[in-house]
């Protein structure tokens, strides 16, 4: 709280804020234009940006060494090559050193020459048809990665194979059917009822589908219609294994566009946010495109259809962080600020983007109200299960038959996504683990994939739902290499913003690369992360290994019990 006779200093922290540029690009976006195509560290060019937006080095210095895109050195040519999960079990891993002597440069480097910078990243989007790079923004994917970095290749990025399970899709209607999207906006808004739209996404039952599943009519409500209120679309999708998002933001830009209106519409918001991730350019450059469009279009702008709704949107690019998807650390990295949890109370819906009320919404979570205000929340809730009622979109990796997006309803037997949707393994191959919901979602074994997909099945058995990207790991993958793979994901990615998960993290990478059996070391560091981190990343590590001991059992000596 402010102090009484404190006016001035408040007015120099919003002019302070206004610099770092609100919502928070302008910061971000001036030092990713200086860290472009060179090799030093960000310590030689940061503290001249912040100088130029007139704010102290330490503002620029913190962001430009957090953020992948921003600490990660670059040359003339910048390959990003995916170290993800999916394309890990891909290929066993083997395809990072391949790219590495194939372009002569090591992960985290430049050539001598200046000419090339290899950076490797946590997922790329392309899990059904790993492994995977951008070679500057150009996709290389598949089994021929290296030759087509080498330029023996073509250049290889299928688009996502989908399809629908459900008869009747809620997401996949433009991509499969054609359906015209702006079919409810226009009407809604101009009849002028946002109560209306807040009654049918809370009949709906609908829930968040980034993960924390929250009920969304539930967060719409706590902002509480304050002057000043934004809604943020988080297209900060970093699981790997999961590319709905992804789908979505590329192949139905205006589905997610009319959510985000509707969700606005609802909770009294005259400025909505996109967040789109770096590693996503096409995702970006079609929002974009999108939310031109849909100004020339009158859905959005000061006068929409011209009732007296104002509402303005704009997309922002990420910068490279898994951690910048959770709603704190997306609203601090917005701010032009290092991507890490806040603590909560305040909740984002009281104090969130520059300390007003913030509703923060996935993408799949929003590209769904469309649907339900057409067809009405009731008719919703009757899809997938009494608890948890809808449809979700599953991702299958690559070691699938048939990997691609399938949407199906909630309540869908694993066993049916996995052997008649997904056809088992590619070559005959035999599951090993099934990683459900991200890298810390948790693994399944072949023998107890008998539970439906929901959040409450898979908790029974130490999985989570998440985005629902299913990774399938064959038996070519060392057990003990899958374990240090989950470590190294944990280490590269935490936040650092509290010392159980970063150093947490760091000891566990030593402990499993040193191959050290279980035993009181392991516990007390499992009992640090899972009672102590500030958030869900570092209390959710200790359950996905103890997820990946079970799904392999005797093949981790000394693990299974």
């Amino acid at each position: 709280m402010i102090p009484v006779g404190s006016a001035d200093r408040f007015d120099a922290f919003r002019a302070l804020a206004d610099r770092r540029g609100r919502p928070g690009g302008r910061l971000i976006e001036s030092l990713a234009e200086a860290r472009a195509g060179t090799a030093d560290s960000p310590g030689t060019w940061a503290p001249a940006v912040a100088a130029a937006l007139g704010l102290p080095a330490a503002s620029a210095l913190g962001p430009a060494g957090y953020y992948a895109d921003l600490a990660a050195p670059q040359g003339r040519r910048h390959v990003r090559v995916c170290a993800g999960t999916a394309c890990f079990a891909a290929q066993a891993g083997r395809h990072l050193t391949d790219v590495e002597h194939e372009l002569g440069v090591a992960a985290g480097r430049v050539s001598p020459d200046g000419e090339t910078s290899l950076q490797t990243i946590r997922c790329l989007g392309y899990c059904y048809t790993g492994p995977a790079a951008l070679d500057d923004d150009t996709p290389c994917t598949g089994r021929t990665l290296t030759g087509q970095l080498a330029g023996r290749a073509p250049s290889r990025a299928p688009g996502i194979p989908v399809a629908d399970d459900t008869g009747d899709p809620v997401l996949l209607g433009t991509v499969l059917a054609g359906e015209r999207p702006w079919q409810v906006w226009p009407r809604t808004v101009t009849a002028g009822r946002p109560d209306e739209v807040q009654r049918e996404v809370a009949a709906s039952g609908l829930r968040g589908r980034g993960g924390a599943g929250f009920r969304v009519a539930s967060k719409w409500e706590a902002a509480g219609r304050t002057p000043g209120t934004v809604v943020v679309a988080n297209g900060d999708e970093g699981d790997p294994g999961s590319y709905a998002d992804r789908l979505l933001m590329e192949a139905e830009p205006e589905r997610v566009l009319e959510g985000l209106a509707l969700a606005c519409f609802a909770c009294g918001a005259g400025r909505g946010v996109i967040l789109v991730r770096s590693e996503y350019p096409l995702a970006l450059a079609r929002m974009r495109e999108a939310v031109q469009q849909a100004y020339a279009d009158g859905h959005f702008g000061p006068s929409v259809h011209a009732t007296d709704t104002r509402l303005d949107v704009e997309v922002v690019a990420g910068a490279g962080s898994y951690v910048a998807g959770e709603e704190t650390a997306l609203i601090a990295s917005l701010e032009g600020d290092r991507g890490c949890a806040r603590p909560r109370p305040p909740y984002p819906t009281r104090r969130g983007l520059w300390g007003a009320p913030t509703v923060v919404n996935n993408v799949e979570t929003l590209a769904s109200v469309p649907w339900i205000i057409a067809r009405g929340g009731e008719d919703y809730a009757r899809r997938g299960t009494p608890d948890e009622s809808g449809t979700k979109l599953v991702c299958l990796s690559e070691r699938f038959a048939r990997p691609g997006a399938y949407e199906v309803e909630l309540g869908t037997p694993l066993p049916r996504i996995v052997t008649e949707l997904g056809g088992g393994l590619q070559d005959g191959s035999e599951l090993a683990a099934l990683q459900v919901g991200g890298p810390l979602g948790g693994f399944l074994g072949p023998d107890a994939l008998d539970v439906p997909l929901t959040t409450a099945g898979l908790a029974s058995r130490g999985a989570a739902l998440g985005h629902a990207g299913l990774v399938a790991f064959d038996q070519r993958v060392p057990p003990r290499e899958a374990l240090r793979h989950i470590w190294q994901f944990a280490a590269a990615e935490s936040c650092g913003a509290c010392s159980p998960c970063r150093v947490g993290s760091r000891r566990g990478l030593e402990l499993a690369s040193a191959g050290t059996p279980p035993g009181p070391e392991w516990e007390r560091l499992g009992r640090v992360l899972a009672e102590a981190s500030l958030c869900a990343f570092g209390r959710r590590i200790p359950p996905a290994v103890r997820s990946l001991a079970r799904a392999y059992g005797e093949r981790l000596p000394g693990w299974e019990s």
